[in-house]
């Protein structure tokens, strides 16, 4: 069955950042999507496998005003994408989601999937600053492996919990 995983990456999405819960987030559908190509088509990255996804990507480019404003808590997380216009200058990359089944962790591949997707962008864009919003001690790690790997200033959000 092709949607097998698509329906566990729906699942894991929600247990590890409550999004069903919190009205904060950005939730990705068909409206957001259309928004997040006009952005830059290197946003949204998949990898699958015959079952269905296997590892979903969402970075999303962003100015430093906009950045600095969600650091400071002045924004959520959902006003990112609508403070996020297509077109600006973009100076730094959010790294808002690396989902991963179980499985297939551990292998290098979602990394790879972000430094591609971060790369492409920055042949466009002067990306100096990579910032991220924690909900894992592996999601932080693959952050700082990230940001070392792309020569990126690292900044994070400390997680309320």
């Amino acid at each position: 069955m092709a949607q097998e995983n698509y329906y566990r990456m729906l699942q894991l999405i929600d247990t590890v950042f409550s999004t069903s819960k919190d009205l904060n987030q950005i939730k990705v559908n068909q409206k957001v999507m259309k928004k997040l190509e006009l952005i830059s088509p290197a946003t949204l990255s998949e990898l699958a496998d015959e079952n269905g996804p296997t590892i979903w990507i969402l970075i999303i480019p962003t100015t430093k005003k906009v950045m600095d404003d969600f650091l400071n808590k002045t924004i959520s997380e959902k006003e990112i994408l609508s403070k996020t216009k297509p077109g600006q200058k973009y100076e730094c990359i959010y790294l808002c989601s690396a989902t991963t089944l179980p499985e297939y962790r551990g292998k290098g591949e979602t990394k790879k999937l972000c430094i591609k997707g971060i790369k492409t962008i920055s042949k466009d864009y002067p990306i100096q600053t990579l910032y991220v919003w924690p909900f894992t001690k592996a999601g932080e790690k693959l952050a700082e492996n990230i940001a070392n790997e792309c020569n990126l200033k690292l900044l994070k959000l400390k997680r309320v919990t």
